[in-house]
């Protein structure tokens, strides 16, 4: 079954939910151009997901896909922390903080009863999760609303797992792709393979429809995913460019400047991502064993975003994007839309 049978959509391609990078005004406009649009949730409050499901209910009709974050959240570990604070004290003497006064800023909070009722209330024609799937007892509050329910595997395993739980279908997010990788089972970064790799594998071990993300960023790749036997695909860093995206200017300019490699980093959150390389992942190395667990390490560096960008410099930002952005235009998503499925 392709994707557009199994969502009520007319292509065949989703946009990849991404926290920080949209709002609604993105998901109703790939929905509305005949995608699947997708609202990212995790740094939602309940209330905040409230309004911006009223804006896609007054603006379209057409199904959209809300997505949550699914981890375990941490125990803190004050002596990580410390040594994590350490790492980047000379950054604080430099913009002079005192990290005595940093305080916890907005987290990525994992699916839960009081989400579970804003989708019971709103009734999604799709919701995805990242991390694996939230425990059986709210997947099947999901369920029962009529929601289809897809995930995200790195890895034939989690593809096996995902299949075994009930999912609808599943993304195989390659290790192309930006931002978040989506692993749970295992987190060993060798276990990550590319979406040419990984989709083949996957459709060979399950039985479901499987969406390929990562690396794809034009027809070419589109149709190249299509005719493996993918389903459907998934596109992200494609979109960010668009006139819906919300990014900021920094990130619109390491977008553009398309000879910076990108690289998976631990630094802006604690959970392995993907973006691109900027001095603070140059100068402590991308994957730092000091920095706290998923999503803890955001505390400390975000102080330090946030002076670095009041002088116009990306250089301690989470610039999310995946390791091909060739296809980035500054155009309407509806026309970017058109141009990648026509």
């Amino acid at each position: 079954m392709d994707i557009q049978q199994l969502f009520g959509i007319e292509l065949p391609l989703i946009q990849a939910p991404m926290a920080g990078a949209q709002d609604a005004a993105l998901a109703i406009a790939v929905s509305d151009a005949g995608g699947l649009g997708s609202l990212p949730c995790a740094m939602l409050t309940p209330d905040q997901l409230r309004a911006e499901l009223e804006t896609i209910r007054a603006a379209t009709d057409k199904p959209v896909n809300l997505n949550f974050f699914a981890h375990t959240p941490p125990v803190a570990d004050p002596e990580r922390e410390r040594q994590w604070r350490q790492q980047l004290e000379p950054y604080y003497r430099e913009y002079g903080i005192d990290p005595d006064s940093i305080s916890a800023g907005p987290g990525r909070t994992p699916f839960d009863s009081e989400m579970a009722a804003v989708i019971e209330q709103y009734r999604p024609a799709v919701v995805s999760f990242h991390f694996g799937l939230p425990c059986p007892d709210l997947l099947q509050r999901v369920r029962d609303c009529g929601s289809k329910v897809i995930s995200s595997a790195t890895t034939v395993a989690e593809a096996v797992w995902l299949e075994q739980q009930g999912v609808d279908a599943v993304i195989a997010q390659g290790i192309e792709a930006g931002g978040h990788r989506g692993f749970f089972l295992n987190r060993d970064l060798n276990s990550q393979t590319g979406t040419m790799a990984l989709v083949p594998q996957i459709i060979s071990a399950i039985g479901l429809p499987v969406i390929a993300a990562g690396g794809i960023a034009d027809q070419r790749g589109l149709q190249g995913a299509l005719a493996m036997g993918a389903a459907g695909v998934q596109l992200g860093t494609v979109f960010l460019l668009c006139d819906e995206s919300r990014i900021s200017d920094i990130h619109r300019q390491a977008l553009l400047e398309q000879t910076t490699p990108t690289a998976l980093t631990n630094i802006f959150s604690g959970g392995a991502a993907r973006g691109i390389v900027n001095r603070v992942m140059a100068e402590l190395g991308a994957m730092v064993p000091q920095a706290p667990e998923f999503p803890m390490a955001a505390t400390s560096i975000a102080p330090l975003r946030a002076a670095a960008e009041r002088q116009q410099s990306g250089q301690f930002s989470p610039l999310w994007s995946g390791q091909n952005r060739s296809g980035c235009r500054a155009v309407p998503a509806a026309e970017l839309l058109r141009e990648l499925c026509s």
